[in-house]
């Protein structure tokens, strides 16, 4: 989902002061892969889908870091992009999704 430069500029500051107030200053992320994965599960499944779709690959990347499998900056964007497709593979049926078991719980061990 591309965003013009005024929305780039908007984002960039809200990101920035999100992370401040979160206290995640060393927090760098892809937008473009964020913004692509919420586009793509508003699209796919229903609007609502996106920021949760969102919430909950930030939630299973985190975890990722949490447990050690993803302590670098590097490894935690890798979290992030892997956590990223497998939502995206599941928005390729819609509402439907693919099967519950299967994906992020295989892929990240």
């Amino acid at each position: 989902m591309a965003v013009n430069d005024n929305e780039a500029q908007i984002l960039d500051q809200w990101s920035h002061r999100l992370a401040q107030a979160l206290q995640l200053l060393d927090l760098d992320f892809d937008r473009e892969l964020i913004l692509d994965l919420a586009g793509e599960s508003a699209r796919s499944v229903t609007h609502a889908a996106a920021p949760i779709t969102a919430l909950m690959v930030g939630y299973a990347a985190g975890l990722a870091a949490g447990t050690g499998s993803a302590g670098s900056k590097e490894s935690s964007a890798a979290a992030v992009a892997q956590a990223a497709g497998v939502a995206l593979q599941l928005c390729e049926n819609g509402a439907d999704g693919g099967p519950a078991g299967s994906g992020w719980a295989d892929t990240a061990q």
